[in-house]
C-alpha cells in the first residue's frame, strides 16, 4: 500500500477503506508519510468530501494513534459534553457539576481558547492553583474517588488528531466537515466517555455560521459516535449574541459560580438547564427530559451542585476560597459602564465582534503563545429583543489599560444595533 496511491484515489472522488484509512494514519503518525502528502490527503478531503462511513474509519483511526482510554474498571457510565465554541459560553463549568451532583460521573478533557471563542481550561485557570495537567493515572484516580475531572487533553491521546491540526491551520484545509468532525470526536473516543453531548452554535459568532451547517456537522458527529459505539447527541443552539453576560475567563467563572447559587442571567441559566437534562439522559440517569430538569434544577436548589464545583477545585489543587467568595478573582484596573446612546428594542448583539473586542483587550489568544489576562472583558446587559432606554446601562467594559478600553467601547457599541420596532428574541437553541 502506497500514500500517493490514497491520495489519488481521493483525489478521484472514489471511497476509501478502513485498511487505506489507517495505514496513512498510522504512517502520518509515525512520520514515515510525511507533512506534504497529509497536506494533499486533506486538500483532497476538503474538495471531495468523505462517506460518514469513511469519516467514522478515520475518527477510529486517529483516536488509536494514541492511547485510548477504558474508564470501564473505574465507573459504570462516564459522560462528555463538548461546545463547537462561542462568546460567553461557559456552560461546561455550570453544567458538568450539576451533572456529576446526580450521581452521572464527569471525564471531560477540555481545550483552550484560540481566536474569538473562549476556551474552558482559561477560566478555570483564574482560580489560582488549578491544575488541568492531570495525567491519565491522575484522570481516572479522581473520577473514581470524586466522579467529576475537568483537565487538559493528555498528549498521549489523538496524537494524530494534533498533528493533523497544526497542517490544516496553515494549508486552507480547516473549513472541511469531515475533518472538523474527525477531529472533535476523536478526542472525545480516546477520552473514554461513554456517552457524549455536542453543543454545536450557530450564528455570527459560531463557525458554523447558517444552520444548515451546523446541522450537517452535527448529524455526521452523531453518526461517526453511533458507529463508534457511542451514545451521541447533539443540539444546535444559537450563537448571534454572547450567552449569559460575562465575557472574558474571571468574569465568566463569576457568572458560572453565580449558576450554581440560583442566579445569573436567564438565558444562560436556562441554556445550562436543558443542557444538563440532554446529559443526564444519555447517560441513563433520566428516563426523559422533563426528570432530567427537575434533578438539574433540585441540585443546584439543594447546594448540591455548587458543593461539587468545590470538590472539583480542591481536588485539582485550585483556592476554593474563590469558589465561596467570588469577590477574590483578579479585577481590572478600569472598569466603565457604557449607557445606550438611544432609546429603542436590541436588535442585535453581534457575537463576533464582542468575542473580537475581548481578545483585543487581553482575554483570549491571537496565536497559541499569547498569554491571557483573566481579568478583563465585558459584561453585556441586554439581549436581542430587549428593551433599552437612552442613558440605560448597555455594557461595562473591564480593561486593564485605557487605550484597549476605548477601543473595546467602540467595537462593542457598533456591535449593538437598534430598532424603533419590537424585535422578537433570539432562541436558544434551534433543534
Amino acid at each position: 500500500m502506497r500514500a500517493v496511491d490514497i491520495i489519488i484515489k481521493k483525489r478521484d472522488k472514489q471511497q476509501l477503506t478502513s485498511q487505506e484509512i489507517d495505514f496513512f494514519i498510522e504512517g502520518f503518525t509515525k512520520g514515515d508519510i510525511p507533512d506534504y502528502q497529509a497536506s494533499a490527503f486533506a486538500m483532497a478531503v476538503l474538495l471531495n468530501g468523505m462517506t460518514s462511513f469513511e469519516t467514522a474509519d478515520l475518527t477510529l483511526a486517529m483516536a488509536r494513534s494514541g492511547q485510548v482510554l477504558d474508564l470501564s474498571k473505574v465507573v459504570d457510565i462516564v459522560v462528555d459534553k463538548h461546545s463547537s465554541g462561542g462568546v460567553g459560553d461557559k456552560t461546561s463549568i455550570s453544567v458538568m457539576p450539576i451533572v456529576a451532583a446526580c450521581g452521572l460521573p464527569v471525564g471531560k478533557m477540555s481545550g483552550r481558547g484560540l481566536g474569538f471563542s473562549g476556551g474552558t481550561l482559561d477560566k478555570l485557570e483564574s482560580i489560582p492553583g488549578y491544575r488541568v495537567d492531570l495525567t491519565t493515572d491522575e484522570f481516572k484516580k479522581q473520577l473514581k474517588e470524586k466522579g467529576i475531572v475537568l483537565t487538559g487533553q493528555s498528549m498521549d491521546l489523538a496524537p494524530a488528531d494534533g498533528k493533523m491540526y497544526a497542517l490544516r491551520d496553515v494549508t486552507g484545509t480547516v473549513p472541511s466537515m469531515p475533518l472538523i468532525a474527525s477531529s472533535i470526536m476523536c478526542k472525545k473516543i480516546a477520552g473514554g466517555a461513554n456517552a457524549i453531548v455536542l453543543d454545536v452554535k450557530t450564528g455570527l459568532g459560531a463557525f458554523m455560521q447558517t444552520l444548515d451547517e451546523a446541522r450537517e456537522l452535527a448529524e455526521l458527529m452523531v453518526d461517526i459516535g453511533r458507529l463508534a459505539g457511542r451514545k451521541t447527541v447533539a443540539l444546535l443552539s444559537d450563537m448571534n449574541q454572547p450567552l449569559g453576560g460575562a465575557v472574558g475567563n474571571a468574569l465568566e467563572m463569576i457568572e458560572a459560580i453565580d449558576m450554581l447559587r440560583g442566579g445569573s442571567p436567564a438565558d444562560y441559566r436556562e441554556h445550562c438547564y436543558h443542557v444538563a437534562a440532554h446529559v443526564l439522559v444519555a447517560g441513563k440517569r433520566a428516563k426523559d427530559l422533563d426528570e432530567g430538569r427537575a434533578m438539574a434544577e433540585k441540585s443546584v436548589a439543594n447546594g448540591s451542585a455548587l458543593e461539587t464545583l468545590r470538590v472539583l477545585v480542591q481536588a485539582q489543587g485550585g483556592d476554593v476560597s474563590y469558589v465561596d467568595d467570588v469577590s477574590k478573582f483578579e479585577r481590572a484596573k478600569y472598569v466603565e459602564v457604557v449607557n445606550a446612546p438611544r432609546s429603542g428594542f436590541i436588535s442585535q448583539v453581534h457575537a463576533r465582534i464582542v468575542g473580537e473586542a475581548s481578545v483585543a483587550l487581553g482575554a483570549g489568544r491571537a496565536k497559541k503563545t499569547d498569554s491571557i489576562d483573566h481579568a478583563v472583558g465585558f459584561i453585556v446587559h441586554k439581549k436581542v429583543g430587549d428593551h433599552v432606554q437612552e442613558g440605560e446601562p448597555l455594557f461595562e467594559v473591564h480593561a486593564n489599560d485605557e487605550g484597549k478600553l476605548a477601543e473595546a467601547r467602540k467595537a462593542v457599541l457598533s456591535a449593538h444595533q437598534f430598532s424603533d420596532e419590537s424585535v422578537p428574541p433570539l432562541p436558544l437553541f434551534y433543534e
